[in-house]
């Protein structure tokens, strides 16, 4: 109450003394004092009182970016990462290869659940022995195994399993961690790679034959060039969705269509593949390119249609220089 006793006192003062210019001024000089004010007052209020209304964006219907979550405020690591860096577990396909980033307390048999494979995928994948410790920030190849799953019976060996599902001797005891010559433990389970199985009609007679891998899918014309000059396809449509094109060892491989380095591998047995590179393309399709006897592109790197990623070998689970070439989620035009 005083302040503005005191104020209305001055101002008669003023208007009863001085010129109507400096009582024009002196007005001016009190309109600026009390906006002022009034400014400060509600610059105040919107920085120190929470406003109770739900966020706003500019665009509602905006999307991008990667999405965090956040409890008791510590943000958990973003799902999905450009590359697979950090698993989108939840959109995993069965016909695509991935990879994973090991984070603190990860153990093999929870990624392995998280992805539906069982360890012995992983480690077979990953050139890692039985038990052995995976490291936070270590990179693991998450490969979508066919084959089956079989309880050995007695009088069962390595080679008569390889036979009977037309598989591999040597695949069988990498993906299964067994010692060559060893035996085989009557009720145990083991996992037979690429198992070719018979199929049983509705009738319940046997029927045909079949591979346990991917279908292939939607034939893509034009999008795919072939991945060598040259050559000969050694062998036909087999494993997952892949066939063999022979030719001399060195001989250039190229990218069969644009897109981003998933993996590179330029050492190791890895799962057979050898050293090998996986192309993600912007389709959403995969190719594979593997029993390589070099590599030349690294992991994230953008390669145009027909970059040269490496050279024919016959590393992995190979006979003979040749390349496997994969196409996951579309069909395979060689």
């Amino acid at each position: 109450m005083f302040w503005p006793v005191l104020v209305g006192v001055f101002v008669a003062i003023i208007f009863n003394t001085f010129a109507p210019a400096a009582k024009a001024g002196f007005l001016s000089f009190l309109e600026n004092i009390f906006s002022a004010g009034a400014s400060n007052e509600a610059n105040y209020n919107s920085q120190n009182i929470p406003l109770l209304q739900a966020p706003q964006t500019s665009d509602p219907g905006a999307v991008g970016g990667v999405s965090m979550d956040f409890v008791e405020d510590s943000a958990i690591l973003p799902v999905v990462g450009p590359l697979g860096s950090i698993a989108d577990v939840d959109t995993y396909k069965l016909d695509q290869i991935t990879t994973y980033t090991v984070r603190a307390g990860d153990s093999v048999s929870e990624i392995a659940k998280m992805f539906g494979v069982s360890t012995n995928t992983i480690y077979w994948a990953n050139d890692l022995k039985k038990g052995q410790v995976i490291k936070t920030g270590q990179v693991l190849v998450i490969l979508p195994i066919s084959g089956i799953q079989y309880e050995v019976k007695k009088g069962d060996t390595i080679k008569s399993l390889a036979k009977k599902f037309k598989s591999d001797e040597e695949e069988i005891l990498a993906f299964n961690g067994l010692a060559p010559g060893g035996s085989l433990a009557v009720g145990e389970t083991i996992i037979i790679p690429d198992a070719e199985v018979t199929i049983l009609s509705v009738s319940g007679s046997f029927g045909s034959t079949a591979r346990l891998r991917g279908a292939g899918g939607p034939a893509i014309d034009g999008y795919y060039i072939r991945p060598i000059l040259g050559g000969r396809k050694s062998q036909g449509l087999h494993g997952f969705n892949g066939v063999d094109l022979a030719n001399s060892c060195g001989t250039s491989v190229y990218a069969s269509a644009g897109g981003t380095v998933l993996v590179a591998r330029s050492q190791g047995w890895n799962g057979g593949y050898g050293e090998y590179v996986v192309i993600a393309h912007p389709n959403g399709t995969q190719t594979v390119y593997s029993h390589l006897s070099s590599v030349f592109v690294s992991v994230g790197q953008y390669t145009v249609q027909g970059t040269t990623i490496g050279t024919v070998g016959s590393t992995g689970n190979s006979t003979g220089c040749h390349l496997h070439f994969e196409v996951r989620g579309a069909r395979n035009p060689f």
